[in-house]
């Protein structure tokens, strides 16, 4: 097997074993919105990595940061509602990040593989960058777990009990940044937020605690990443894309076997009291 396809099914791994249980918390707090804000503003930081001769990791790192602080800031206003804010930062940083691509000079900017993601284009150096900041973002988020985890439940009761919300608030934003800065290799700018969501929605089916669901969207992350990239190996399709469709393939399986194990629970327990 070529050494490309071995280092791209490494880098899609590593990418799902943190994308699946940080997803769980974007699904559990309705954040989908605020992942395609960040993936798209992370255009912009690869227009600036090119034009400034810097690292484009780092770049989207910083910039992806730079819109979770900036969007953290605004939440604070009330003329506009949060949706309306992601709507704006969302669009106007990938409008300003594809300007921004075609006025670079002497670089030439895929800017098709940026925003549909080159997973078999992964370097030694972009697997240090995944394992690195993946293991980071696991880090922190097993610290945080409980904080997050009550913040997800109910704002204002964790307040009560006292758990640091707005920490709490702005650890999730960077873990978030960091997340879609190091995923955006794999899947790309459009459907970075796929792989958060997708693989948690599948667990929620099947998992009876968060930390089941978080053990179980990493799973289901790890079997689209395989799925997909040996599909586009067989049929010559888009890698990055066919992750994606491999999770939604995932999805619908699974909400399928959900269905009949329910139909088949309630089948039994209906002869039990027949019986009874």
């Amino acid at each position: 097997m070529s050494d490309f396809f071995v280092r791209a099914v490494i880098g899609g791994i590593g990418v799902a074993l943190v994308a699946g249980p940080l997803g769980c918390f974007v699904v559990w707090r309705r954040m989908a919105f605020f992942g395609d804000s960040l993936a798209h503003g992370a255009l912009l930081g690869v227009a600036i990595g090119f034009a400034a001769g810097i690292d484009v990791n780092a770049a989207i790192l910083v910039v992806c940061v730079g819109i979770a602080l900036l969007l953290l800031g605004l939440e604070r206003q009330k003329r506009l509602a949060t949706d309306t804010l992601l709507g704006i930062l969302a669009h106007g940083t990938l409008a300003l990040g594809l300007v921004s691509a075609s006025l670079v000079e002497g670089a030439r900017i895929d800017v098709m593989g940026y925003l549909f993601g080159d997973v078999l284009a992964i370097g030694r150096t972009d697997l240090y960058w995944i394992y690195g900041g993946g293991a980071a973002v696991l880090l922190v988020l097993a610290w945080f777990w409980r904080p997050l985890l009550a913040l997800a439940v109910h704002a204002e009761l964790a307040r009560a009990e006292g758990v640091p919300v707005r920490a709490a608030r702005i650890v999730f934003m960077l873990l978030v940044a960091l997340t879609v800065a190091i995923a955006m290799k794999i899947v790309g700018v459009v459907l970075v937020t796929a792989l958060l969501l997708i693989p948690a929605a599948t667990a929620r089916r099947f998992a009876a605690t968060p930390e089941m669901m978080a053990i179980l969207a990493s799973f289901a992350g790890v079997l689209s990443v395989s799925g997909g990239l040996g599909a586009s190996l067989a049929w010559d399709s888009p890698a990055g894309p066919s992750i994606v469709v491999a999770a939604l393939a995932l999805f619908v399986a699974a909400s399928g076997l959900a269905i009949v194990f329910r139909a088949a629970s309630g089948a039994r327990s209906t002869k039990v009291e027949t019986l009874a």
